[in-house]
């Protein structure tokens, strides 16, 4: 790939998002915990949100789970919300951000591809960021499905040194607006006489690592029941002879999905009756 050329292109059209104007590491570790599996235009709101109430890590470690659980909904997925809980608790207890990316990879739920991007966008590390984007983009390039090693060696091969943050955004937004998924504007991108797929034949994409694929139905799975009972105990605790109602589910799975939620720290038992932390 050349720099060049995509930081040519890219960095007119950056998308203009609120987190992109910052270099907290709090703040950019909140919105790329947001994005994983949720839309930018939902994010928006949320992250702005979330920001205004816990706009450092001391403020969100001294508020309970419960609080940043009911902040969090709409989100889907809250293990996400309890693991943002946790590390900030964590980056409290160490003094500040780590600034490794092993450090990074110690925080509660933190993977790779999120302390890449925190060291990218927040520190400006030279670290290079694979997300579904990038990763489609890279399969493309190369005109073959890439495994996970695979595409971060080409991505570490491809960053600019310097430059870590225009070039990761530049290169999600190209993955985002112009590689996209479907329908691929491939007369558009900086990048077309470097692809050796350049949208002619079968889509090397689907199948590389780190390439998203269309998410399990929501209407009656475990994820809808589960956030039926975590909407409904942000109102307030819900006597454990409801749980099923509200979950609209029979009574053993009810008590099995109500049981691992517990288990997962996200609500807990009083009594007869069942509260966010």
């Amino acid at each position: 790939m050349l720099a060049g050329d995509l930081l040519a292109w890219g960095l007119p059209r950056l998308r203009d998002l609120p987190w992109r104007r910052t270099r907290d590491p709090w703040a950019v570790l909140v919105s790329e915990v947001m994005l994983q599996q949720t839309q930018v235009p939902r994010v928006i709101p949320k992250w702005q949100a979330f920001m205004a109430a816990y706009p450092a890590t001391a403020d969100c470690a001294a508020a309970p789970l419960g609080d940043v659980l009911r902040l969090w909904q709409g989100l889907g997925y809250p293990r996400r919300a309890r693991n943002l809980h946790a590390a900030a608790a964590q980056v409290e207890a160490l003094g500040g951000f780590p600034t490794t990316l092993d450090g990074l990879l110690a925080l509660p739920g933190v993977g790779q591809y999120t302390a890449r991007a925190v060291l990218a966008f927040a520190f400006e590390a030279d670290a290079a960021v694979v997300d579904t984007n990038i990763a489609r983009v890279h399969a493309r390039v190369a005109g073959r499905r890439l495994t996970s090693g695979e595409v971060q060696r080409a991505a570490d091969a491809a960053l600019p040194r310097g430059q870590a943050w225009a070039w990761n955004q530049c290169l999600m937004d190209l993955g985002a607006t112009v590689c996209r998924p479907q329908a691929p504007q491939c007369a558009e991108c900086p990048l077309l006489a470097r692809c050796a797929w350049h949208g002619q034949g079968e889509d090397p994409a689907p199948g590389s690592a780190g390439v998203s694929r269309p998410q399990a139905r929501f209407d009656g799975s475990d994820r809808q029941a589960r956030g039926r009972l975590l909407k409904a105990l942000a109102a307030g605790p819900v006597p454990k002879a409801e749980i099923a109602a509200v979950m609209a589910r029979p009574a053993a799975n009810a008590a099995a999905l109500a049981d691992a939620l517990m288990a997962e720290g996200l609500c807990v038992a009083e009594g007869d009756r069942v509260r966010l932390p």
